[in-house]
């Protein structure tokens, strides 16, 4: 039995510019933060018979696993040539469909203590590598390259994505007591609303595929040009024009897609930066849900009492700085033999 912890995280600047079409173009920048909230994998060796189980939201029992309906565990399971007597399960300290990156978590994990389970450890750089191939490339997913990267490193991590998508990948260091500074000023509420990103990411990069420089082309430059200077002032630990900046993000955000906007959530962010002296914020992941980021300098508690009274609470959480890691491993000699031989 191997057990992986994933961290699930969240972007500070730069999203959506990791998508192919933009940085095959232009390069893109990320800077992402894992937290200390996890998905975590674990994979085990039916004793009895040679069947493929998986556990997630739902159940799986299958002969082989090319008949799994559940993509990334069938093709994280083929590339590494495992096809039958295998059982997987998962869960989560937050849910799907949040912004914060849980499908990516939930491969770079699986990954991971596959590799274990096989004996093949990889650099976590490499391990990213194998879950954006597997997600961008064999299933399509219209995703960018931060999630695989931060669910392998975690840390306050940037990412310089060349044209050639090869990652450069840089620790952005702070003492821990700026560091703390910082946490304590990004709230994060959940919004009660799950959503697939799958339509706005599909939508940005069609609209990036048209070329000629349009609106979604020129927001996204606009967004990375900001992530750039929101690394810069964290790096100089002015946290109040991170914030400021964080609007900026916001407003150039609101232009990639409709469905990057929920009224209801627009709204309440304006009403919050009048009255609760909130500088900046982002809807965690591509929008349209999920968790959303405020950052106050000030005035905390008004903050969580008045966002707890909208249904609201704050999450508590700080930067987890290691990545995917396996937290367990008991395996019989046997087991490793099951599978190289059959």
């Amino acid at each position: 039995m191997i057990a992986t912890r994933t961290p699930f995280r969240v972007t500070l600047g730069g999203g959506g510019t990791d998508l192919p079409r933009f940085y095959e173009k232009h390069g893109g920048f990320i800077l992402a933060m894992g937290i200390d909230k996890y998905m975590y994998v674990v994979v085990n060796v039916p004793n009895a018979d040679r069947l493929v189980r998986l556990h997630y939201t739902s159940s799986e029992t299958v002969e082989r696993v090319d008949q799994l309906r559940h993509g990334l565990a069938r093709e994280a399971l083929r590339a590494h040539g495992i096809s039958d007597a295998i059982e997987i399960a998962s869960l989560a300290d937050l849910p799907a469909g949040t912004g914060l990156g849980s499908s990516s978590c939930y491969l770079v994990g699986l990954l991971n203590a596959i590799r274990a389970y096989l004996s093949r450890p990889v650099p976590l750089e490499e391990l990213a590598e194998e879950a954006c191939r597997i997600e961008m490339e064999v299933l399509q997913r219209p995703i960018g390259k931060q999630d695989p990267y931060l669910a392998a490193l975690g840390g306050l991590t940037e990412l310089e994505i060349e044209r050639s998508g090869r990652v450069r990948v840089r620790r952005l260091n702070l003492a821990p007591h700026l560091l703390a500074d910082l946490v304590a000023n990004m709230h994060l509420y959940y919004t009660n609303r799950q959503r697939d990103a799958t339509d706005i990411l599909e939508e940005m990069n069609r609209a990036m595929a048209q070329g000629g420089g349009g609106a979604v082309e020129k927001s996204l430059l606009k967004i990375r040009d900001t992530g750039y200077a929101i690394a810069e002032a964290i790096r100089a630990s002015e946290f109040d024009r991170f914030g400021r900046l964080l609007h900026e993000h916001w407003m150039a955000k609101q232009r990639l897609s409709d469905k990057v906007s929920l009224s209801e959530v627009d709204r309440l962010y304006d009403h919050l930066r009048e009255e609760y002296g909130v500088l900046g914020g982002k809807v965690a992941g591509a929008g349209g849900g999920g968790f959303l980021m405020l950052y106050c300098p000030s005035g905390h508690r008004r903050l969580m009492d008045f966002m707890g009274r909208q249904g609201m609470s704050r999450l508590s959480y700080t930067v987890e700085q290691e990545g995917s890691r396996v937290v367990a491993h008991v395996l019989k000699s046997s087991a490793l033999h099951h599978h190289r031989s059959g």
